[in-house]
């Protein structure tokens, strides 16, 4: 024979263990069936041979439940139920061999002796230790289920127990031959244990115990109440088939039992509750209740009559608790199914209303017969706090905002958020309503929101809902306002007029044209000198991009800059742009040796900063040309140097290669001082703001001094912090002078020279190291 198949602890794992168990106690049944065919009709073999079916089933049990807690590794609760089914086991099957022998001892009085008094102690304390053992078993429920479970049970098995009283004990008890106490005390532990361990399974939802092996042992119990009805109806002569038939089915039973463990393992299944019980009991109930009532009176017909009252007690107790569970279940429901409704037509973040809402309640709003009006609300700006802040300020913000929309739109207006920053309110009314709607919105929006205190304002543009209007053409016409209301310099309001679309259609178009440009290759790159303010020797040079449009010619860097910003073309163009500088200065280093520009400096977008890559581009743009990073100059402006952490970050990085960093309009931010401190910077540019009259003397001696306060204050910083101060747009010799008195020494502008393209910049390279050579 092959070895049995073992684990790493050396311990049997073949279920075939379980099987060969199932079928010794179904091979002791079957001899038992035939020895007592065979005694009944042959008469072969004295009594007392039935008496030893019981601990021989019994022993197989044991041994089966042995193997199982040694084999098959299980979840403490299952192990420590089956040992102490072991136990159980094992003390019934002492009692019952003890009977056995004392049967076999005295076969010729075996019919009427009566089981002696440490068997039977025996047999109540296994029964007794079996109850143990099922109780202890976890009913795997939530807390708020026990209550409704614990009367379910009262109700199985006060049902159950009348039925087996009425039929079973009680008949023992008024039989004219009597019972010996320990038949009767074994009896009523067996009909407990019935009885407890069916209503305890029933509604076990426990999973470290298998349900079918829990149902076996709970099954077991039924052979004593068949025990009992034969007893009752044979007497004496009922003992020998109980002991030879009925009772080996018990251990039928229990292998079967370890044999669901065994297959289940430690991933037994869920059991499952028995919400029929209480119904099954109520018939049950009904059947000694209806043989009460059609029989002669019986000692036991109170106790019947009782029970049956108090189960309909509880019945009805129950069927109130399932009342107003499922009046609570209902309620839930439909709580849960506003709660959907709500999150399908409202904005999780703000509470608005959402998209599929708005369109819902403008589209009634376009059949009825009031007026009223939308506006859009676009956030300007919105996309800094994100890029700067981080994505939870945003979150705060929009909160805040949406707060401001709900409270200034008043009753019977739906405020919605259509997405990102967008939002919208249906108000009912005229225009002139909207209009005053609009006005407290710019206002509330003019002051710091929400617990970050942030400053945001808002576009906004109206449509009037007009008869026979679409819902696509109301929101088409609040769109073009509210971008108009962007391109008049944003934070403030415009209603739709007729007309209007076509500046803003341009304004897309632009965009498109932008990206046919780029691909063309339309954009030219003009180089600005900066130069000596004493000597007007060219000391560096600004890159500034140009568009050489095929058909409008030269197209100004004010129109088309903002679109490229929008559209977010300007990080493509600013790339094409750095790379077309490097090139160009690497070969006017090439071609004039120490008499090339000794810097160059494009300009640089915010756009650009937060592009993840831009590093990698300025790093790859002087690789590629063989350009020395300290030839290269960044433009920056304020508004972009203080755009957040990952700004700062690539900004110190460039400064670590090498690159020179430029603040370009120095002095019209709100922060030029403090950002110094941050901001790696090795050039200031003060603003043509504070240039543009700085020499004039118009009799207002105020405004000249506080412009001339101003260019002072900055080159003086600029000494301080050791920095190169560039003067720009210089526009006479006027304003030169006046600034070399103030003590600047670079400058750019028109009077010194203007932008130029690189053919006419080489030119001039070229004519100056003439000029010195010549001197």
């Amino acid at each position: 024979m092959r070895p049995e198949p073992v684990d790493a602890q050396g311990m049997a794992t073949n279920p075939r263990i379980a099987v060969r168990h199932v079928w010794a106690s179904v091979a002791l049944l079957a001899a038992g069936v035939v020895w007592y065919v065979w005694y009944l009709f042959a008469g072969a073999g004295a009594e007392a041979l039935s008496y030893t079916s019981v601990p021989v089933g019994g022993l197989l049990a044991v041994s089966a439940v042995h193997q199982l807690c040694r084999a098959v590794p299980m979840d403490p609760v299952a192990l420590r139920f089956w040992r102490t089914t072991m136990a159980a086991f094992g003390l019934i099957t002492v009692g019952y061999l003890w009977l056995a022998v004392d049967m076999l001892a005295h076969w010729d009085t075996a019919a009427v002796r009566q089981m002696p008094v440490p068997a039977a102690l025996a047999v109540g304390l296994g029964f007794v230790t079996a109850m143990y053992g099922v109780a202890r078993v976890p009913i795997g429920v939530p807390a708020a289920e026990r209550g409704r479970l614990l009367l379910d049970r009262a109700i199985a098995f006060l049902g159950c127990s009348t039925l087996l009283w009425h039929f079973g004990l009680a008949p023992m008890l008024a039989a004219p031959h009597g019972w010996s106490i320990q038949a009767m005390v074994l009896i009523g532990l067996a009909f407990l244990l019935t009885v407890g361990a069916i209503t305890k399974v029933a509604y076990l939802r426990a999973d470290a115990v298998h349900p079918a092996s829990l149902r076996l042992i709970a099954g077991l119990g039924l052979t004593a109440a068949v025990v009992a009805v034969l007893a009752v109806r044979g007497g004496d002569h009922a003992a020998v088939p109980s002991q030879a038939v009925v009772m080996p089915i018990a251990s039928v039973l229990a292998t079967l039992a370890v044999q669901a463990q065994w297959r289940g393992g430690a991933r037994a299944g869920h059991g499952r509750a028995g919400a029929w019980l209480p119904y099954l009991a109520m018939v049950a109930i009904a059947v000694p209740l209806v043989a009460v009532a059609t029989t002669e009176a019986s000692w036991t017909a109170g106790s019947v009559i009782v029970a049956a009252v108090v189960v309909g007690g509880l019945i009805a107790l129950r069927q109130f608790m399932a009342i107003r569970e499922n009046a609570r279940l209902l309620g839930d429901k439909r709580a849960q199914e506003e709660r959907l409704q709500h999150e399908v037509t409202h904005d999780s973040l703000t509470g608005l209303a959402n998209r599929a809402l708005f369109h819902e309640r403008l589209s009634l709003a376009l059949t009825g017969p009031e007026r009223a009006c939308v506006l859009l609300v676009d956030l300007d700006d919105f996309k800094a706090v994100n890029d700067s802040l981080g994505h939870d300020v945003g979150d705060r913000l929009l909160v805040s905002a949406a707060s401001v929309l709900r409270t200034a739109g008043g009753p019977g207006s739906l405020a919605a958020r259509l997405g990102g920053d967008e939002f919208a309110v249906l108000l009912p009314g005229r225009l002139a309503d909207a209009e005053a709607l609009a006005a407290r919105l710019t206002e509330a929006f003019g002051r710091p929101l929400g617990e970050d205190s942030l400053l945001v304002q808002a576009s906004i543009g109206i449509a009037v809902v007009e008869p026979g209007a679409t819902l696509d053409t109301v929101l088409r016409h609040a769109d073009i306002a509210m971008y108009a209301a962007k391109q008049r310099g944003k934070a403030g309001h415009v209603r739709y007029e007729p007309g209007m679309a076509e500046p803003v259609l341009a304004h897309f178009q632009l965009g498109a044209e932008l990206r046919r440009a780029l691909d063309a290759g339309e954009f030219r790159v003009f180089y600005q000198p900066v130069v000596g303010l004493a000597d007007r020797r060219l000391i560096g040079v600004e890159a500034l991009v140009r568009w050489q449009h095929p058909t409008r010619g030269m197209v100004a860097p004010a129109e088309f800059i903002p679109a490229a910003e929008r559209t977010g073309l300007i990080v493509e163009l600013g790339r094409t742009v750095l790379r077309e500088t490097c090139r160009q200065m690497a070969a006017w280093i090439a071609e004039f040796g120490p008499d090339a520009p000794v810097k160059v400096g494009p300009n640089v977008s915010g756009r650009q900063l937060h592009d993840p890559g831009f590093v990698a581009d300025v790093r790859a743009a002087l690789a590629d040309h063989g350009l020395s990073s300290d030839r290269l100059v960044l433009e920056v402006t304020e508004s972009s140097a203080l755009r957040g952490r990952q700004v700062i970050a690539a900004l110190h990085e460039l400064d670590a290669m090498g690159v020179t960093l430029a603040l370009d309009d120095f002095g019209t931010g709100e922060s030029s001082l403090s950002l110094l401190r941050a901001f790696p910077a090795s050039i200031v540019k003060l603003d043509k703001s504070f240039v543009d009259g700085i020499e004039i003397d118009d009799g207002d001696p105020a405004a000249g001094d506080a412009r001339q306060a101003v260019a002072r204050a900055v080159v003086q910083l600029a000494r301080a912090l050791r920095l190169d101060a560039v003067a720009e747009g210089i526009e006479n010799e006027a304003q030169a002078r006046a600034l070399r008195e103030l003590g600047y020494s670079l400058g750019q502008g028109f009077h010194l020279a203007p932008p130029m393209p690189a053919e006419k910049m080489t030119r001039l390279l070229a004519a100056a190291r003439s000029a010195v050579r010549a001197a």
